[in-house]
């Protein structure tokens, strides 16, 4: 007994070590491919995407020999002061990795696909990657691209409890004390940055006399990457939301139905005593969840079991249990 005690703890202890280390990667990960959806889709066209980084890219544009990953640094070290201090030494620690690790990686990229040190001041469109990627005549496309991969990004470092610093940490302090959803809480206060960057500076592309495309156009792209950014992280962290509820009301007894949920869903629902308000008679409800694929099925099973049996489909907007997601801690991000 003792031995398969030992064995037990070693699995545990394994996997614990296995999940640290995955966790680990995973904030790399995410930090790179953040750092990409700027250095790629963000810096060379001047999108402001709110927060940090969108401070420093129009900073960028007033000291161009400081590149927007340095910028970071600048704004990022208070307000880790403050993660550490208000959310936690553990997520302190991630979150001042990743903060860290996000502008370096952003830098490094930058120095690597501008082939001079005057097209990096610039981030000029047209030399990035030779030139291969230049999006200027398509600001849609790369506002969405950019957006995503940001979201993306933030999403898995958030997935694995940190933060990329900046706009991150007050979305989640404003989570903490004021019970603002996270995604939403990145919303408001990226779109407050935007809206300083207006009007401090005519930050983007051309002049206030190009009237064909006058810089204060990207402040709408800007706002588009936001709203594109903040749904993405609430993706990325809660996934589809396809679930269904679904109410089943029967004068029968659905033995059918029963043992399609039971063995061929894999699943269980609760059945509830109930009566007709108008007849008073007896008749049986179920309270069932299913994912979207899945209602079909049992509509079909339903329609096998009682063709007259009443029916609600509703979306169901978050499912935890047995069988689905577990209940978050008290600290656990939840950005919807």
């Amino acid at each position: 007994m003792a031995a398969i005690l030992d064995t037990l703890k070693q699995q545990s202890k394994s996997v614990l070590q296995l999940n640290w280390w995955t966790s680990w990667i995973n904030i790399f990960v995410g930090c790179t491919i953040l750092a990409a959806g700027f250095v790629f889709f963000i810096n060379p066209y001047n999108i402001v995407p709110g927060g940090v980084y969108g401070a420093s890219i129009v900073l960028h544009n007033l000291f161009p020999s400081i590149q927007v990953g340095t910028f970071g640094y600048m704004f990022d070290v208070p307000l880790l002061i403050l993660s550490v201090i208000l959310l936690g030494s553990k997520l302190g620690a991630r979150t001042i990795v990743a903060a860290l690790f996000t502008p370096l990686v952003m830098n490094l990229l930058s120095s690597l696909v501008y082939p001079t040190r005057e097209a990096l001041e610039k981030l000029d469109p047209a030399q990035l990657l030779g030139g291969t990627l230049n999006m200027t005549d398509h600001l849609m496309l790369t506002c969405v691209m950019g957006a995503t991969l940001i979201g993306i990004g933030s999403g898995i470092v958030v997935c694995n409890q940190a933060t990329t610093g900046g706009t991150d940490i007050i979305g989640m302090m404003l989570q903490k004390f004021f019970h603002i959803r996270f995604s939403k809480a990145i919303l408001l206060v990226d779109a407050v940055v935007v809206c300083f960057g207006l009007v401090v500076i005519g930050f983007g592309i051309g002049n206030a006399e190009d009237t064909t495309q006058p810089s204060w156009y990207l402040s709408f792209y800007s706002l588009i990457a936001i709203f594109i950014t903040s749904r993405v992280i609430a993706y990325v962290i809660n996934g589809a939301k396809d679930d269904k509820l679904l109410f089943i009301i029967s004068e029968k007894e659905m033995v059918e139905l029963h043992n399609f949920i039971l063995q061929d869903l894999d699943r269980t629902a609760t059945r509830i005593k109930s009566s007709g308000l108008y007849t008073g008679a007896e008749k049986e409800m179920l309270f069932l969840v299913v994912n979207r694929r899945e209602v079909t099925s049992v509509k079909q099973k339903i329609k096998e079991a009682d063709p007259r049996a009443f029916v609600v489909v509703t979306d169901a907007y978050d499912t935890f249990g047995e069988g689905w997601k577990q209940l978050p801690s008290a600290n656990e991000i939840q950005p919807e």
